[in-house]
């Protein structure tokens, strides 16, 4: 299936690419979310940027683009690990995204997207997870890390599905990586908290 596993990875990366961020507020006649706040085209920076409904709109299109290559690869039939590709691909579609200059969000709504397709029980823990750690810390960024570094533990526990586990370190990995400058805020003790309107 070596055709179709590359097409399909090709096909994830592109709509990973789909910049959901900067799509809507355009739509919406806002600015760049890249040129503003954070900088990040991430549903957070959206939300803190422009309000709740444009970062809802964000949040569901990023989680869109993890959930539709995942359960179109299981439709299709390819394997647990093919799947888990094919999703990773999207996943660094968000990230480095070829339609907008390869500058894309953090990944964390794509993720977990990704990881609900995958086993919802998975990815319903992680998802709690963050739920858990915001509502306790108000720290968003913490949430995706807590979240982020218990996912290895919670698909090791549920599924016990090797490729996944590996996979998911793997997207550990580069998500603090891509949350580098937030860590560096955290232990300064200058990281923003989660505001209600």
């Amino acid at each position: 299936m070596g055709v179709e596993i590359s097409i399909a990875v090709l096909l994830a990366y592109l709509l990973g690419s789909i910049s959901t961020a900067i799509i809507v507020c355009r739509l919406m006649g806002l600015g760049d979310p890249r040129e503003g706040g954070s900088g990040n085209p991430g549903a957070t920076n959206v939300k803190r940027l422009y309000g709740n409904k444009a970062a809802a709109i964000t949040l569901f299109g990023d989680l869109l683009k993890g959930v539709i290559p995942v359960l179109a690869a299981y439709q299709y039939g390819f394997n647990n690990t093919e799947v888990f590709i094919i999703g990773f691909a999207a996943f660094i579609g968000h990230l480095y995204p070829v339609f907008f200059g390869f500058r894309g969000g953090k990944g964390v709504a794509t993720m977990l997207g990704m990881m609900l397709a995958l086993s919802l029980p998975i990815g319903l823990a992680i998802v709690a997870t963050w739920l858990f750690v915001a509502k306790v810390l108000k720290i968003s960024s913490l949430s995706a890390l807590v979240a982020a570094f218990l996912a290895p533990v919670y698909i090791y526990f549920v599924s016990g599905e090797v490729s996944w586990i590996y996979g998911s370190v793997v997207i550990t990995v580069i998500l603090f990586w891509r949350h580098r400058t937030n860590i560096q805020r955290l232990l300064n003790g200058e990281e923003s908290l989660i505001k209600k309107d």
